[in-house]
């Protein structure tokens, strides 16, 4: 005997199946909204990821733009001193004039050696030295000789100092530059060992003539 859903009366079967279509109903809504809270967690998720991505990129651009705005503070700073002290290597120059003839003394001598230490803690570098190697990089050769004491071409006086700032030349110093005298090096090789060679060669066979 089928029995009859509760609260129903005997015989009335379309009672029973509402009750039935009900439940059915119910447990499809109940689906229906664990499903909806699945993707709404899904979709949660995919958008924080998004967030933090985004989040990342505007870190990451931000980093760039403090390190270019730090770079081109620093250049901006490097070109203002370079300026600065372009302007007061005239003034050094007299400086030293007036040192090679003792003409910087008393008071004078005080403000020159600050200017000069100034200068120097800005990083302004003078360069230029007599005995070393002639370097066209560095040095501009105003005059020309030519000395048997020397194995290469050799700043021999110092017209004018050069000066730099680290690594980049300001003005090049001027020179006066020795070069090898001609004849006075010592060949060497093959062909001065052979050469000596048939000296000695030349030498026998003149004393086994005589």
């Amino acid at each position: 005997m089928t029995e009859k859903p509760q609260g129903a009366e005997p015989g009335d079967d379309s009672a029973a199946e509402e009750a039935v279509i009900k439940a059915a109903e119910e447990a499809a809504a109940a689906g229906a909204e664990g499903s909806s809270g699945t993707d709404e967690v899904a979709a949660a998720k995919r958008e924080a990821a998004e967030r933090t991505a985004d989040l990342q990129r505007l870190q990451a651009e931000y980093q760039n733009y403090r390190k270019r705005v730090e770079r081109d503070r620093l250049t901006v700073r490097e070109i203002a001193v370079s300026n600065i002290l372009e302007s007061l290597i005239p003034v050094l120059d007299d400086i030293g004039r007036a040192r090679d003839h003792g003409e910087v003394t008393g008071g004078f001598k005080s403000v020159a050696e600050s200017l000069e230490t100034v200068v120097a803690k800005l990083g302004l570098q003078q360069f230029g030295k007599e005995g070393e190697p002639f370097d066209p990089t560095m040095h501009e050769a105003l005059m020309h000789s030519y000395s048997s004491d020397v194995t290469e071409d050799t700043c021999v006086q110092i017209l004018q100092p050069g000066y730099r700032i680290g690594e980049r030349i300001i003005r090049p110093a001027m020179v006066a530059v020795a070069e090898p005298q001609p004849g006075t090096q010592t060949a060497s090789g093959p062909d001065a060992d052979a050469a000596k060679g048939g000296e000695k060669k030349d030498q026998a066979d003149g004393g086994s003539d005589s």
